[in-house]
C-alpha cells in the first residue's frame, strides 16, 4: 500500500534530489564541473554525484549551496 504511495518518504526525497541536480545543471551552464565545485565550495565528484540526483544532501550542503548560488533553498528544490 504504502510502496504505490508516491507521497512517501522516498518518492520525495528522489523528486527534490532530481530537481535540485536539474537546478544544478542549469546554474552550472557551460562551466566544468571543476569549475563550478569550486564557486560552490564542492568537489566536482560531489557535483557530479549531486547532478545525478545519487547523492544525499545534508541541510548544511543546501544552506552553503544556497548562500554561494544566492539564491534560497525552495527554489534548488524546485518548491518555491
Amino acid at each position: 500500500m504504502w510502496d504505490n504511495d508516491r507521497s512517501t518518504i522516498p518518492h520525495v526525497a528522489q523528486r527534490l534530489a532530481k530537481n535540485l541536480g536539474s537546478f544544478l545543471r542549469k546554474k552550472r551552464g557551460k562551466l566544468t564541473y571543476a569549475q563550478f565545485a569550486k564557486k560552490v565550495g564542492l568537489s566536482d565528484s560531489t557535483l557530479h554525484r549531486m547532478e545525478m540526483a545519487d547523492q544525499n544532501v545534508t541541510l548544511k550542503t543546501l544552506e552553503q549551496l544556497a548562500e554561494r548560488l544566492k539564491c534560497k533553498v525552495s527554489e534548488m528544490l524546485g518548491e518555491g
